[in-house]
């Protein structure tokens, strides 16, 4: 039996999670802005929260609607047997997000449908459940339009790029699902040499590490769906034990970092313990300008500091002339891709990009910008 469900996505990463979802056979998945609608059976849920790269978290549709008043809301959530999906021991969390929604206030549409949430396990057993904005077992998403609404059940828990290993971070870290984004965009393949010359806390070193290794990044995890009363334990342990057995073994797979930051270094260390992938990846302090590649050919991909993050446009301007020059000279042959929401990154650079993709890190809009690094200039004439 088939249920409809609504997976986010960073923007500008619906296209790959798309083709995750054709991957595990799940019939006509529907891009819109921000993610993928789709349906599949209770297995393929369970095995989207597993395997996919770029979620954020997927949803189950348990009810869609037309409204005008805040009552109407409060009825339709009212009328859902939420013991149905779970326990009155459960805790729950509510949210709201509207798009265009012609209601006063999302907060108090919030709490109407808590409200009604907890009204209809009070008529059903005397009770009610508990409510825990932290760390709650269940969490309720109401989503509005203009006029239409969407009642879901989070199946995911936890956010998706919160992979379950990540202890330590250093200022402002990109997410991982974002990151693994960015990887698959590259056109990056394991095998191929895998450079971050500003790994920060290591996102994109352990998420190349993990498909490297073919190692599934919800494996580590827990999931909302684990506290509903339908959880097939028995299924999901074995789709868990499958994957598990289908990882390669741990070996090093040609993925450098560095980073001119000490601290950066250790945190990155840290946190490839910690995933168990420090076997995969070598490690350096040093500057951008410092490295020399490990191979003729691969792939560059950073998060650059940018302005609001470490420091003033006037630094930046003076350091991405020596970048590009020790890129230029020590490069060629590798593509380079650097997600920034400095926009004057390539002019400055004095090279040309061959491709720039809007992507959003966070609030921050950004270009994903791709620059062929080729003997002498690559600046347009």
């Amino acid at each position: 039996m088939k249920s409809n469900y609504f997976a986010s996505c960073p923007r500008g990463l619906e296209a790959l999670l798309v083709k995750e979802l054709e991957a595990l056979n799940i019939e006509s998945p529907n891009q819109v802005d921000g993610g993928v609608e789709f349906s599949c059976s209770m297995e393929q849920m369970y095995r989207v929260n597993i395997t996919s790269r770029v979620a954020t978290r997927v949803m189950m549709r348990i009810k869609k609607g037309t409204y005008e008043t805040e009552d109407e809301l409060y009825q339709a959530a009212l009328e859902i047997n939420w013991f149905d999906y779970f326990d009155l021991a459960n805790s729950i969390k509510v949210s709201t997000t509207g798009v265009k929604c012609p209601l006063k206030s999302l907060d108090f549409m919030t709490l109407r449908i808590k409200d009604a949430v907890c009204d209809s396990f009070r008529k059903e057993m005397n009770k009610r459940p508990d409510v825990d904005i932290r760390n709650p077992d269940i969490r309720i998403h109401l989503y509005l339009e203009k006029n239409e609404y969407f009642i879901y059940l989070d199946t995911s828990g936890d956010p998706l790029y919160q992979r379950g290993f990540r202890k330590s971070s250093v200022e402002a870290p990109i997410k991982e699902n974002l990151a693994a984004g960015i990887i698959l965009l590259s056109g990056w393949e394991p095998g191929q040499a895998m450079l971050d010359p500003m790994c920060g806390s290591g996102t994109f070193l352990i998420e190349a590490s993990m498909m490297a290794l073919n190692q599934m990044p919800g494996l580590r995890r827990n999931f909302g769906f684990e506290n509903w009363k339908n959880l097939d334990s028995k299924l999901l342990k074995q789709i868990k034990s499958a994957y598990e057995s289908d990882k390669k073994p741990l070996t090093f797979s040609r993925i450098y970092g560095s980073d001119k930051d000490l601290r950066a270094i250790r945190v990155a260390k840290r946190n490839l313990v910690e995933a168990g992938l420090e076997d995969a990846v070598q490690l350096v302090c040093k500057k951008i300008t410092e490295i020399t590649p490990p191979f003729n050919e691969g792939v560059m991909i950073t998060n650059p500091p940018y302005g609001i993050r470490i420091g003033e446009d006037e630094e930046l301007a003076e350091a991405y002339p020596l970048w590009a020059s020790c890129l230029k000279n020590k490069f060629s042959g590798w593509r380079t891709y650097f997600l920034t929401s400095d926009f004057r990154l390539p002019k400055l650079m004095r090279l040309s990009p061959s491709k720039k993709t809007p992507l959003y890190n966070g609030a921050l809009d950004c270009r994903l910008f791709e620059i062929k690094m080729v003997a002498g200039s690559n600046r347009k004439k």
